[in-house]
């Protein structure tokens, strides 16, 4: 994903006031990108946002046999104490399970296996053998207990975090560079956005593109509030006859119907937003009246590829940037009980650009994209 920031026309800009400076690098088999409003903070916040990535790359990454995710198998489904990371982890990851009602759901790590998601996506061969075709519910996150830092895991479960790591550490990182280094920040994990701190002369400007030739806009989006794509476009590989892709079904652990292809949705932080848009993609057609209730701004594009808008999602103006509408919108904990409007100015955002690959990276590639 690339961003970049520019007034809004007729917006005034201070002779004195620095355009915002970005970074942006390979990681997780996606792109990270960093843009601060203040230039002299660019360096320090690339690297407090790295450390970030590469503490989290060593708890969750699923293809590192290192990883402290991967040593869970070896308790054989005793309890065990984890680290206050995966902890944190395991731990908003068992929330959006208990928010969406099991539509996202982290114990479907062994059946992305099974379907020979095995390793970094980018280390995928072009075509495989055949899979068998096993219909059956995930293990269930009801069966994941976790109490501070002790875990039982039982011994059949294999845990992936794809749905809401990688959009809880964009949080993190946004957070943590407002907080040290006082400047207003967007951070961009493969698509998921997070912003903090004050925006950029004329606000944010985000551009919403899953794959190229797919549909696009841009819009403007609030400080302090984030945005989302999941995809049943990106994070695809073959095995026989089926293409197949990553967001599961829990209900039958095979990929999700492509009812959608892809699902944008705007809320208070980017692991909500992406908690949403993966729980829209799993439950179809169903999808719509979910994100209405929930009041969440959001944006499908179909299989035909006709874009349907819901919750205040902004129709394009005639001139310039449409923005999202102010307000509050809901926390993840929050969404289902209060509506949400959303609003603001934003930065340009690809998620399926040549720099960024689309789906959400999370723990089992560590950044697999959602």
């Amino acid at each position: 994903m690339t961003a970049t920031t520019r007034s809004r026309r007729g917006a005034a800009q201070s002779p004195t006031q620095s355009e915002p400076a970005s970074a942006a690098w390979p990681v997780w088999s996606t792109t990270a990108q960093v843009v601060v409003t203040d230039p002299d903070h660019l360096d320090d916040a690339r690297r407090l946002v790295t450390d970030q990535l590469t503490a989290v790359d060593a708890v969750a990454s699923r293809f590192r046999a290192d990883a402290e995710i991967v040593r869970l198998d070896a308790a054989d489904g005793a309890p065990q104490q984890v680290s206050p990371l995966l902890a944190e982890l395991i731990g908003v990851a068992l929330d959006a399970a208990r928010q969406t009602g099991g539509a996202v759901d982290p114990t479907v790590g062994g059946p992305l296996a099974d379907l020979g998601y095995d390793r970094d996506i980018a280390l995928l061969a072009a075509g495989g053998p055949p899979v068998r075709v096993v219909r059956r519910a995930a293990p269930g996150w009801q069966r994941v207990r976790l109490t501070g830092r002790l875990l039982t895991l039982p011994a059949d479960v294999q845990l992936d975090l794809g749905a809401t790591a990688k959009a809880h550490t964009a949080d993190r990182c946004a957070a943590l560079v407002a907080e040290r280094l006082g400047t207003g920040v967007l951070v961009s994990l493969g698509g998921d956005i997070a912003t903090a701190g004050p925006p950029p002369a004329g606000g944010w400007r985000v551009r919403v593109l899953d794959q190229p030739g797919e549909p696009t806009c841009t819009v403007g989006l609030p400080p302090g509030t984030a945005l989302a794509t999941s995809s049943t476009l990106g994070r695809r590989w073959q095995r026989g006859h089926r293409l197949l892709h990553h967001v599961l079904d829990p209900r039958t652990c095979q990929p999700a119907p492509a009812v959608w292809r892809t699902v944008t949705v705007a809320a208070a932080s980017c692991l909500a937003a992406n908690t949403a848009s993966t729980a829209a993609i799993v439950r179809g057609a169903a999808a719509l009246e979910a994100l209405r209730r929930d009041g969440l701004a959001s944006r499908l594009v179909d299989a035909a590829g006709t874009v349907v808008t819901v919750a205040g999602w902004p129709s394009p103006p005639e001139h310039g940037w449409p923005s999202l509408p102010e307000h509050g919108w809901p926390s993840l904990r929050e969404q289902s009980t209060r509506p949400a409007v959303v609003s603001g100015l934003a930065t340009a955002a690809d998620r399926g650009s040549a720099v960024t690959r689309s789906a959400t990276p999370g723990p089992r590639d560590a950044g697999t994209a959602r």
